[in-house]
This record gives C-alpha cells, sequence and structure tokens, in this order.
C-alpha cells in the first residue's frame, strides 16, 4: 500500500513523512511545489484540476489531504471546495482512503471541551467554509461513494511550525531574540495547542486499520490546556529568560487589519484566544494507550527545532 499526500510541504506533512519513513512505508508526495527528497517520489499536482489529481492517486492507496491555502478568505471560497470534490472523486475512483487533516475552526466558539461529538456552529466566514468541506465530506461516506476518516487538530506547536504557530511566532520566535513575548487578546484563558510530531504519529497509527475510518478523531493533545502565560512560563523557563510579555488586543487587529491583510484576515479568529480553547483527545488516547507530549517538552522540542533553523 502506498500512502500518498496531497499539499505536501507544510508542518503536517512533514511530521507525517517522517513517521512514513520511520515505518518503511511507500511514499508519494503530491503538490504544486514540490522538493526533492531522497529516494521519495514528489510529483508536481494542482490539486485545483481533476485530472492531475487522478493521476497521482494510486489504486488502493491511503491519501492524506493536508493542503494549507493563503489565509485569505475568498481563496479559501473558490478553491477549498474544488479541491475537495476533486479528491474525493478521485479516491472513490480508485478505491483509495482518504485522511482529510481538519482544524477546529468549523465548531466555533464553544462553551466548554471540544470533542469529536461537537456540533458543527462556525461563528466565522472560514469556520462556514470548513463546516461545509466537513458536511461533504461526511454526505460522501454516508453515500458509500468513499471511505474516509476526519482527522481534526487544535492549534498547532512543534517542528516545523515557525511560521504558522503562535507558541513558535509570539513567544519562541522572541525569546530566541532577546525581545518581549507576545500573546494574543488574553494571556489568562486557557488554550489547548497539538504538538506536531504527535500528529505525525496519530495520522500513521489512523491508517493501519480500515476500522479507523468513517469517523472523526481528535489528534492527541495534552491536558489540561494551559494558559498563554503559563505556556510563556514554561519557555521562558526552557530558555532562561524574563517571562514578562505584551499582549496584542482584539482590537489592534481590527485596527490594523485597515492597513494590513493577513492581520485583516486574523480579526474574525481571535475568538479564539478571548476565551477558553479546550481541546479534548481522549477518544484517540484510550483507542491507542497513547500519551500525548507535554507541553514542556513539546516546547524543549520545538526550541531545537527553531534553534536548527538559524
Amino acid at each position: 500500500m502506498k500512502h500518498i499526500i496531497l499539499g505536501a510541504g507544510g508542518a503536517i506533512s512533514k511530521v507525517l513523512v517522517n513517521e512514513l519513513t520511520l515505518n518503511n512505508e511507500k511514499i508519494k508526495l503530491a503538490a504544486r511545489h514540490t522538493k526533492t527528497i531522497s529516494e521519495i517520489e514528489s510529483i508536481k499536482t494542482d490539486l485545483l484540476n481533476f485530472n492531475e489529481v487522478n493521476d497521482v492517486i494510486e489504486e488502493f492507496s491511503t491519501v492524506y489531504l493536508v493542503a494549507g491555502l493563503k489565509y485569505d478568505i475568498n481563496t479559501w471560497r473558490e478553491q477549498w471546495p474544488k479541491i475537495m470534490r476533486n479528491t474525493v472523486e478521485a479516491c472513490g475512483a480508485k478505491n483509495a482512503k482518504l485522511i482529510f487533516f481538519d482544524n477546529v475552526y468549523s465548531y466555533g466558539k464553544v462553551d466548554g471541551v471540544m470533542n469529536e461529538e461537537t456540533p458543527l456552529n462556525p461563528c466565522s466566514k472560514k469556520g462556514e467554509v470548513r463546516a461545509k468541506l466537513i458536511e461533504y465530506l461526511n454526505s460522501e461516506i454516508k453515500n458509500k461513494n468513499i471511505t474516509a476518516m476526519i482527522a481534526r487538530a487544535a492549534d498547532f506547536y512543534g517542528p516545523y511550525t515557525e511560521r504558522v504557530s503562535a507558541i513558535s511566532i509570539g513567544v519562541l520566535d522572541k525569546l530566541l531574540k532577546g525581545k518581549k513575548p507576545q500573546w494574543f487578546c488574553n494571556a489568562n484563558v486557557k488554550h489547548s495547542f497539538t504538538y506536531t510530531g504527535d500528529c505525525g504519529k496519530a495520522l500513521y497509527m489512523l491508517s493501519k486499520s480500515e476500522s479507523n475510518f468513517n469517523q472523526t478523531w481528535h489528534m492527541p493533545t495534552a491536558s489540561p490546556a494551559e494558559t498563554g502565560e503559563e505556556l510563556i512560563k514554561i519557555a521562558a523557563q526552557k530558555l532562561n529568560a524574563k517571562a514578562n510579555y505584551a499582549v496584542l488586543k482584539k482590537w489592534m487587529f481590527t485596527l490594523l487589519g485597515i492597513f494590513n491583510s493577513l492581520l485583516k484576515e486574523l480579526d474574525e479568529m481571535m475568538y479564539q484566544f478571548q476565551y477558553d480553547y479546550i481541546f479534548d483527545s481522549s477518544k484517540f488516547e484510550k483507542h491507542f494507550n497513547f500519551t500525548p507530549t507535554t507541553y514542556e517538552k513539546g516546547i524543549e522540542e520545538t526550541i531545537k527545532s527553531m534553534k536548527g533553523m538559524q
């Protein structure tokens, strides 16, 4: 069986490749911009083109859709439905099993704990896009057009997240440069983060049995969730630095978003840092007897990864 990664190149693709390689699995990478990795097949693929997606997927393979698009609502609305439809139709035609790597945007603001039974109730434009993808995929599963699963994670941290994680960007990068760390909105509410290395292990473990498909799994995530302040203290202790920090308030994103397109796109997602954001992965942990990486260990490994890239 071959493992085919669509949208290869991001943090989750890299940790998944590491895990698949450790287990001597056959791997094919497919992305618009490919990089040569020793002894791994890599195919330039436009996920918006059905024929190219169909050509790269092989019979009875396991396909991972881990693509990351430009952080822009118009791009998401236009491209995500096409990518999902192309992937589902190609996998269905080739009897390939699909693992869709998802985030929590479709849940919206949740009062309490997020688990696999949490209803989709998006409160953002990007969340609405993600919810439609999930509804479509679940409909295709229900109609037996595809064998698939949804693997959902909280916000990331860990190796390869130097450009995509609030911990890496706002805390570790600042501390490594001798600057004051920053947090979003409120450093005193709890916020779960999923360690990328655990995602690589979990995706591979889930792929090994067909009984794991046609359902949703939360990626293993350390519990209890920590506050931003607690995470900053852990990071500062690891780097022998002061834990003094600044908080970027919600109004700052709204105001600066007038002049900065990325901050404008982030503005609608700041509810995730204004209130508790608690992610429950007990289903996976109990099923596989798996203990997620602690925040202390995860931050330590993230620092090592970031130092190695300097």
